[in-house]
């Protein structure tokens, strides 16, 4: 039986650095390869060869046919599905909507006219669609999201809806990269029964690269490790994830951080606690009495402080009340003294008026004396 799948001698090269290096290997109709890998080890960049994404060299055959050399939309004809780490889909459409949209490639364009006008095979076409639609959307297990809008969709159901879209498509070998990244604990173990079912009920093979162990342990036939863009090792997952090449590639060589990483921190030993000697103690009135009597003191002596406060406070008011008091008292004697001084400037302007009232005729006598000599 021909593999449907069969790499060979796959090689990426960017200036000096060998990204994918002579990977070599074969897939059957209807097995799940998963493949795994520290960062860095070419993961993504052998899908990128096998999809045609980057310029490679090697050989690649699907289903029997080659096609290395082919544009991306081409080796798609053929055939070949391939996932993205960020699914880009149409956020304005629900879900149904988006699945109808993928499965446009599998009829016929008609013309303007006949769509305008909706014709018979324009109206047949469209059920084919629909009808289509609703088994992907069953096997899928998006019932509860059929009319919901994508934009409304967390990260996790965003994911099945992307693998929808691209079963849609009917490959015969699909291709996903990290397909649990930045989804919940619970909808990475919703996946992997749905990968599963995908796999038993469409006879599509699957190449899944990803991180989550449990994940990629549980839905793999056989686990492919590279290393530095090389094949590490290829078998049973069991075998696969304890082969010490593998370890080492994760955790390096160093004793000190393998023992660091996979040792489990025993627990410190509980410290049972020593046994003090009984102390007599004293009767308990020995103890109440003197706290009482201090209390009683500490009550006499506030008492004192508040009675000594509340004195100083009355004086203070008093002197405050006498202080004005005297004050009250000044300002009549203040007045009675300018009553008096105004008096006896009245009687001093009196008494000069009254001279100046005697000394009158003297001097006008005095005047006409003198007028008399002059006229003589």
């Amino acid at each position: 039986m021909n593999p449907i799948l069969s790499v060979k001698g796959l090689t990426v090269q960017f200036g000096g650095v060998m990204a994918v290096d002579d990977v070599t290997f074969d897939l059957e109709q209807g097995q799940i390869l998963g493949v795994i890998g520290p960062n860095g080890a070419g993961k993504t960049t052998m899908f990128d060869a096998i999809s045609g994404f980057v310029p490679s060299r090697g050989t690649v055959r699907l289903d029997g046919e080659i096609i290395s050399g082919l544009a991306p939309e081409a080796r798609s004809r053929h055939g070949l599905g391939r996932s993205f780490q960020d699914a880009r889909l149409f956020p304005a459409l629900t879900v149904a909507e988006t699945l109808a949209v993928a499965y446009e490639r599998h009829i016929k364009a008609q013309d303007v006219v006949s769509t305008a006008l909706r014709l018979p095979w324009v109206r047949r076409a469209e059920r084919d669609i629909a009808g289509k639609v609703d088994g992907l959307i069953d096997l899928m297990g998006l019932g509860a999201f059929r009319d919901k809008f994508v934009a409304e969709l967390s990260t996790g159901s965003r994911r099945i809806v992307d693998l929808a879209v691209i079963m849609a498509h009917a490959p015969k070998v699909l291709l996903l990269d990290e397909p649990s990244s930045g989804i919940a604990q619970k909808e990475t173990e919703a996946l992997g029964p749905v990968l599963r079912r995908l796999r038993d009920e469409t006879g599509t093979t699957l190449i899944v690269v990803e991180h989550d162990m449990p994940l990629i342990q549980s839905i793999s036939d056989e686990l492919l490790a590279l290393e530095t863009g090389a094949v590490l090792t290829r078998g049973a997952p069991a075998e696969v994830l304890d082969d010490p090449r593998l370890v080492a590639a994760y955790l390096g060589t160093d004793e000190a951080a393998i023992a660091r990483s996979g040792a489990v921190a025993a627990a410190p030993a509980r410290r049972t606690p020593r046994k003090r000697a009984a102390t007599k103690k004293a009767p308990a009135a020995t103890k109440v009495a003197p706290t009482k009597k201090a209390t009683t003191t500490a009550k006499k002596a506030a008492t004192k402080k508040a009675t000594a406060t509340k004195k100083a406070a009355t004086a203070k008011k008093a002197g405050a009340t006498a202080k004005r008091t005297a004050t009250t008292a000044k300002k009549p004697a203040a007045r009675s003294t300018t009553a008096s001084t105004a008096k006896k400037a009245a009687t001093s302007a009196t008494k000069r008026a009254a001279a100046r009232k005697a000394a009158a005729p003297r001097r006008a006598a005095s005047a006409k004396t003198t007028r008399g000599r002059d006229a003589r």
